[in-house]
């Protein structure tokens, strides 16, 4: 039996959503249609959209319900800024982190590339975690020119918390309510504590599969005086910035997961932690070189590794034919693996951050989950390496 050890990526569909889902999906009805089927529709949703808000800190009119975390990041980043700069053609920058998921990086170079914006990346430290004097000196500089600033809670590859307290306070001390703050919560919902409303975030994006609801359905939490412009048009569903017919069934598993997910996450929290700290353990002790990249906050159920010398495809490779399923910590396109963005974000050369493992625990994890990977890690990575050495001196001539 296999080892799934790949949760940050999309975890086990939570049986009370799946039964959430069934049940809505057996009635006929669009949300929009007048007829009985169509307003049985509409209950269903916004009694979701109820549940999702008040598990969140949130008003229900504060829930636009999207496809998933990477629609509601480019309606944040994107949509924030078009609607900034239509009210005041000053603003044009749009400020990140230099460790932000690929949405927000994608939503920040197109501000740059086809709306004629400028993206600005703020650094991080030796940690991952964003550099707050470097932010605030940007926001000192250009305040006047900015437009949205964009921080996430917990890094997707990492598990590093970010300063989104700190962020806000500096953006409303040098702009006040005039740049909208967006905060990436995808990989946190669920596993830190997070309460819209008293975050002072003007938005926050999330993602069902991330927590236990299927893939497909995910959410933007914007305040209702944030300004926003569509970024998809067509009948102007969801508060006017999210055309299309929303999934009711999508919504109504959302709803269920993020409950489930919420009540638990005290002691989830815990229990993930210490399976995370045996697997960091048995890491340490059994895998020679190799390097944790922690924050001093992280997300409960990650472990981030770099391996020196290792072939990470040749490492997941193996881990895969041994039954452990991980990922690399860098995005993968068309099979070929790039190095970690996040890595080279705090100055880690490209074969580095090549060689970077994330194993990431969720709900369903246990701590036989643990062992079978401890017992095949060593192995993996000793054939990694050896792959490795191999590839090096090929390329050496």
């Amino acid at each position: 039996m296999s080892v799934y050890l790949d949760h940050a990526a999309t975890t086990t569909v939570r049986p009370a959503a799946l039964a959430a889902l069934a049940r809505a999906a057996e009635r006929v009805g669009n949300p929009s249609s007048l007829h009985g089927a169509g307003r049985a529709a509409r209950s269903t949703l916004e009694d979701a959209r109820e549940r999702i808000a008040a598990a969140l800190g949130a008003e229900p009119a504060e829930v636009a319900l999207t496809s998933g975390g990477c629609e509601a990041d480019t309606l944040a980043v994107v949509g924030g800024y078009l609607a900034a700069r239509a009210a005041d053609p000053a603003r044009r920058r749009v400020v990140t982190s230099a460790v932000e998921h690929a949405a927000v990086r994608g939503a920040g170079r197109a501000v740059a590339e086809v709306h004629g914006g400028t993206h600005v990346v703020a650094p991080v430290g030796p940690d991952g975690v964003l550099d707050v004097a470097a932010l605030e000196a940007e926001l000192a500089a250009h305040a006047r020119e900015t437009a949205v600033v964009s921080v996430m809670v917990a890094n997707n590859e990492t598990g590093a918390i970010q300063p989104v307290e700190a962020v806000v306070a500096a953006v409303r001390r040098e702009a006040g309510n005039a740049v909208l703050v967006h905060a990436d919560a995808v990989q946190a919902v669920g596993h830190v504590p997070v309460d819209f409303g008293a975050s002072d975030l003007d938005a926050l994006s999330l993602s069902g599969h991330k927590l236990g609801a299927p893939a497909g359905i995910g959410a933007l939490l914007v305040q209702r005086t944030t300004p926003l412009a569509p970024v998809i048009h067509g009948s102007g569903q969801e508060r006017g910035v999210r055309s299309g017919t929303v999934p009711v069934a999508l919504a109504a598993a959302l709803a269920v997961a993020i409950e489930e997910a919420v009540a638990e996450l005290e002691t989830e929290a815990a229990r993930l932690a210490g399976l995370r700290d045996e697997l960091e353990r048995g890491v340490r002790a059994s895998v020679p070189d190799v390097r944790v990249n922690a924050a001093d906050a992280r997300l409960p159920g990650f472990l981030h590794l770099t391996l020196p010398g290792a072939d990470v495809d040749a490492l997941l490779f193996a881990l895969d034919s041994w039954g452990v399923q991980a990922s690399a910590g860098a995005a993968c396109h068309a099979g070929v693996t790039q190095p970690s963005e996040v890595m080279l974000a705090v100055g880690d050369d490209e074969r580095l951050a090549r060689s970077v493992l994330r194993l990431t625990l969720g709900w369903t994890s246990t701590a036989t989950d643990v062992e079978r990977a401890l017992a095949v890690l060593p192995r993996a990575v000793e054939r990694a390496r050896a792959a490795g050495a191999v590839a090096a001196r090929y390329a050496a001539g």
